[in-house]
C-alpha cells in the first residue's frame, strides 16, 4: 500500500511539474496509460479532482494546487530517507536512471555502461535518450551525460575524455559514380542525408579548417532524425551522410564506407557525466561514478584540441544561450 501510494504521489507531482501526461510519463519511464491510471486512482482515493484535463493541456485544480504544495516536501523527504537507507548497502544494487543525448548514450554504452554492468550484475540501468536539455533533478534522474560545455554550472561533472569526431561518409560505389567532394562547398553537387533536429529545424552541416568555419544547408532525397536510419541509407548508396565517427567506425574499417572532407572535421567537445551534489548516495551510484572516473582517467587525451562550440546531429543546444549553427 505504501509503495503504491508513493508511486501515485510521484505521478501527480511529475504531471504537475511537466504539465503534460506524455512528458511526465517519459521522464518517469512508464506508459502514458499507466501514469494516467495512477493519477486517477489517487483522485478516486481522495475523492477530489486534482487536474483539469483538456485535449491540449493539463492544469492543477485549486484543490490540486493545495495538495501538491503540501505533499511535495513530504515526498522529497521520503525519497531522501530511502536514499539514506540504500546508501547503507554493501553491494551495489537497484536502479540508476541516466538521461543523455542519443549520440552520447551510444558512445558510452559499450565503453562504460556494459563494462559496469558486467562488474555489478545487481545494478539495473535505465537510460532515457532525448535531444533536448533536461533538468535531471526535476526529471528524477540520477545522472546525465552531455557535452562538457553543456553541463549546468551547479552540477558535479566527470569528464569522460573520449575523443569524438563527426565524419562525412559515403560508399565507394557512390563516390565512384558522383565524385569525391574536396571542400564543403562541393556538397552542393551531392545528394546528402538531411537531419531534422528535435525542434524541427534542419541541421546545417558544420565544418572548420584553419580557423575558418562554414555551415552547409545540404540537399538530398531523404530527411531523417534517427542515426540508425541514416547509416542504413548511406550504406545503400543513397548519398553522403554526416555521422558520429563512433557510429560508423566499423563500416569505415571494413571498407563499406569512405571518409571524405576529413581535414574539415575537427575533434569535438568530450562528453561528461554529471550529477547534483548528494548527501547520501547509494552504493550503486557511488560505484558507477567511481567506475566512470577510472575509465576516464585511462581515456583522456591531453593533446586533443576540441572544437567546443560545435554540435552533433540529434543534440540540442543549451536553451540558456548556446548558439545554433
Amino acid at each position: 500500500m505504501v509503495q503504491s501510494s508513493l508511486t501515485e504521489l510521484d505521478a501527480v507531482l511529475m504531471v504537475a511539474r511537466r504539465g503534460k501526461f506524455r512528458t511526465a510519463a517519459r521522464e518517469l519511464g512508464v506508459s502514458t496509460t499507466a501514469l494516467s491510471n495512477a493519477v486517477g486512482k489517487l483522485e478516486r482515493t481522495l475523492g477530489v479532482r486534482l487536474f483539469n484535463r483538456t485535449t491540449r493541456s493539463v492544469s492543477l485544480t485549486e484543490a490540486g494546487q493545495r495538495f501538491v504544495a503540501q505533499v511535495a516536501p513530504a515526498v522529497q523527504d521520503i525519497h531522501e530517507a530511502m536514499e539514506v537507507a540504500r546508501s547503507q548497502q554493501a553491494m551495489p544494487s537497484g536502479t540508476l536512471r541516466i538521461n543523455a543525448f542519443p549520440t552520447a548514450a551510444r558512445e558510452i554504452f559499450t565503453s562504460l555502461v556494459l563494462p559496469f554492468l558486467r562488474a555489478h550484475p545487481q545494478v539495473h540501468i535505465d537510460i532515457v535518450t532525448e535531444g533536448r536539455m533536461v533538468d535531471i533533478v526535476a526529471g528524477g534522474f540520477d545522472l546525465g551525460v552531455r557535452r562538457i560545455d553543456l553541463v549546468p554550472a551547479d552540477m558535479i561533472a566527470v569528464p569522460l575524455g573520449v575523443a569524438r569526431r563527426s565524419v562525412v561518409v559515403g560508399t565507394p560505389t557512390y563516390l565512384i559514380t558522383h565524385g569525391t567532394p574536396l571542400v564543403p562547398q562541393d556538397l552542393a553537387g551531392h545528394s546528402c542525408l538531411r537531419v531534422r533536429l528535435p525542434d524541427g529545424a534542419i541541421y546545417r552541416w558544420p565544418f572548420e579548417k584553419d580557423r575558418q568555419s562554414v555551415h552547409i544547408d545540404v540537399q538530398g532525397a531523404i530527411t531523417l532524425d534517427e542515426a540508425s536510419l541514416a547509416r542504413t541509407a548511406v550504406l545503400a548508396s543513397v548519398g553522403l551522410a554526416l555521422a558520429m565517427e563512433s557510429d560508423v567506425r566499423d563500416d569505415i574499417e571494413a571498407g563499406r564506407l569512405v571518409r571524405v572532407l576529413e581535414d574539415w572535421t575537427p575533434i569535438l567537445s568530450p562528453l561528461s557525466l554529471y550529477y547534483p551534489s548528494r548527501r547520501n548516495p547509494t552504493a550503486a551510484f557511488k560505484a558507477f561514478v567511481d567506475f566512470a572516473r577510472r575509465q576516464s582517467g585511462a581515456s583522456i587525451n591531453p593533446d586533443a584540441v576540441y572544437s567546443s562550440g560545435r554540435t552533433e546531429p540529434g543534440e540540442a543546444h543549451d536553451p540558456s544561450g548556446a548558439r545554433r549553427p
